[in-house]
């Protein structure tokens, strides 16, 4: 769990107190493991921050490497959580997450699921349920 106080922090978190945040991804994966699902749920978490280029984390998987289903949950999460209010920021709106997963497709974010993304909320309307 990631203490308040980072999470609402303003200014530029230490590279400690960022390890602490990055450190959500591996705490899913602890918790979701021993659960029997069909799917691998836990791994899609663990790699929820991976990007294509290498640059995310916990394990800067690259490419196919990193599971279709978190590749999409990862493009899900950006514009989540860009649009959304949170106790440190509040929300930068969808036109400006949009903007960043069309900013990094191919590169950080899976191209074919970017459009897909872009269809949903430019093309079919999808707002986020308030």
């Amino acid at each position: 769990m990631v203490p308040s106080e980072i999470l609402s922090k303003p200014g530029k978190l230490s590279p400690i107190e960022m390890q602490l945040v990055q450190g959500h991804c591996q705490a899913g994966y602890n918790i979701l493991s021993s659960v029997d699902f069909p799917w691998p749920v836990a791994d899609i978490i663990l790699q929820h921050h991976e990007r294509l280029d290498g640059s995310g984390y916990p394990g800067g998987l690259k490419g196919e490497a990193i599971l279709r289903q978190a590749r999409i949950l990862a493009v899900a999460d950006v514009v989540e959580a860009m649009s959304s209010h949170r106790p440190y920021r509040s929300g930068l709106g969808v036109t400006v997450a949009l903007a960043e997963i069309e900013r990094g497709s191919g590169t950080a974010y899976a191209q074919d699921v970017v459009e897909a993304c872009l269809r949903l909320f430019r093309e079919k309307n999808y707002r986020f349920p308030a």
